[in-house]
């Protein structure tokens, strides 16, 4: 990987006014990083290097990616990247029939392939994605065919984005809600559906006699914030979806007393509740109707949702206790980590007296899912859920990978511009590229910092 970019001197200048716009910092993040990150490879395919085709400055927005092009992975393919009927037959098989009939399933999932449409002098390029695309699916398959499945292996291919159609069985096996044992799998789901329903009868569906005024007041609370959950999707606002989303927060709440239902939590479900609903439903959420889903259907959606969250939660339950202090311990390494990567930044901030409680907690307290467009969230929690035990150190890390991108942009803003901007980022055209890129100077960050916190010192 290169880490200096030289303009050629036979550059337009046209692209000499585009290139001299771009983030010098996070240049220099990558001149730095040469010497560590020598011998090592990126988690997943994320690659930096020289664009090839005429830069076109339209394209920067403001962002520090503008000179880079990134090589094609995943989530760039189309299906007809992903899947291949050639490859498809000399997919490993495995002994057993839990393997076999996970296999089957598979194929019945696969979306239907559709044409990507690119450029003339792309087609290489797109080959080489297709094969390199093809082999990492093959390897999912590989992974998730096998009687036990390794879960380090898992995670350093989920780091980079899971195959949609594979995401649903991927996210519990990373959560530790479906056990690596196919052996024990079916099981162990079965028990924990009719588990969480035996809590939904005891706690949810009795009358609000039976209830304290803190239950009566949390539930109303729930039931205030479930029609504010993801407002432009409007799957959430199904009046029946909205109910699944009470059920399982209150239910959630009841049997986590530490911290009880917390705005913000309601945004957390949401990408489970994509995820396992993609297995029942078809086509886009756009187009999704509860109306289709048989009652039995829901109430599985609703427990791998709850338990999932559980098991997420588990993780970083000070983030939601009393005065959230895992949240604010978050939002102090993020303020020592910017001042550390970008301090003309951090001493700009500083000057003009923003905190950044003003604008990280939101990002913290809903990992950020309101921050990015609705169809990227999933992505994301394929590198969140990839991260395991050590998602809340990395979350630093990606929200300061966030802010810094508009780090030319903050330097000139006062106090209540900066205010504004930080809480309205300019996200909603943002694609994969943006995202990876994020997830990509996060990783270097961390690579740097997390082993030496004295670099972190005041």
């Amino acid at each position: 990987m290169k880490n200096t970019v030289n303009n050629p001197a036979d550059d337009d200048d046209t692209n000499k006014d585009a290139v001299s716009t771009l983030d010098s910092r996070f240049n220099q993040t990558l001149k730095s990083v040469q010497g560590l990150l020598k011998g090592r490879s990126f988690p997943g395919k994320v690659l930096l290097s020289r664009r090839t085709e005429p830069f076109d400055a339209s394209s920067i927005h403001g962002s520090p990616r503008g000179e880079y092009g990134r090589t094609f992975s995943q989530n760039d393919a189309g299906p007809s990247e992903q899947e291949d009927d050639s490859v498809e037959e000399q997919s490993p098989k495995t002994d057993g029939n839990e393997s076999n009939d996970y296999s089957a399933s598979l194929s019945k999932s696969k979306p239907s392939p559709s044409p990507v449409n690119t450029p003339g002098d792309s087609q290489k390029t797109l080959l080489s994605a297709r094969s390199t695309d093809t082999a990492r699916v093959m390897k999912f398959k590989k992974e998730l065919s096998a009687p036990t499945v390794t879960l380090e292996n898992l995670r350093a291919l989920a780091w980079n984005g899971v195959p949609s159609y594979m995401r649903p069985v991927v996210w519990r096996l990373l959560l530790g809600y479906a056990p690596p044992n196919s052996d024990r799998r079916e099981g162990v789901l079965r028990r924990k559906r009719l588990e969480y329903l035996d809590c939904v009868a005891q706690y949810y569906d009795i009358p609000d006699t039976e209830r304290s005024d803190d239950e009566i007041n949390m539930l109303r609370q729930i039931q205030v914030d479930c029609p504010r959950t993801v407002p432009d999707v409007a799957f959430f606002q199904q009046p029946a979806v909205q109910k699944s989303l009470e059920r399982i927060l209150y239910t959630w709440a009841i049997r986590h007393p530490a911290s009880g239902y917390v705005q913000g939590i309601n945004d957390l479900v949401t990408p489970f509740l994509v995820v396992f609903l993609s297995e029942q439903l078809e086509g886009s959420i756009d187009t999704w109707s509860s109306l289709d889903l048989t009652e039995d259907k829901i109430a599985d959606v609703e427990a791998d949702c709850y338990w999932c969250l559980s098991k997420l939660l588990d993780g970083m339950q000070d983030h939601y206790t009393f005065a959230q202090p895992g949240i604010q311990r978050l939002v102090f390494k993020l303020r020592e980590l910017v001042r550390r990567i970008d301090e003309p930044v951090s001493k700009h901030m500083e000057e003009h007296g923003l905190e950044f409680l003003q604008f990280a907690f939101r990002w913290f307290n809903c990992l950020l899912i309101r921050e990015i467009p609705f169809s990227l969230v999933n992505r994301l929690w394929d590198t969140y859920l990839a991260e395991g035990d050590a998602l809340p150190d990395f979350l630093v890390y990606i929200a300061a990978s966030f802010v810094l991108t508009w780090s030319d942009k903050v330097h000139k803003l006062d106090f209540q511009e900066m205010v504004m901007f930080l809480q309205h980022l300019p996200t909603l055209n943002w694609g994969d590229q943006e995202l990876e890129m994020v997830l990509s100077r996060a990783y270097m960050w961390h690579t740097m910092f997390n082993s030496c916190p004295s670099h972190l010192a005041s």
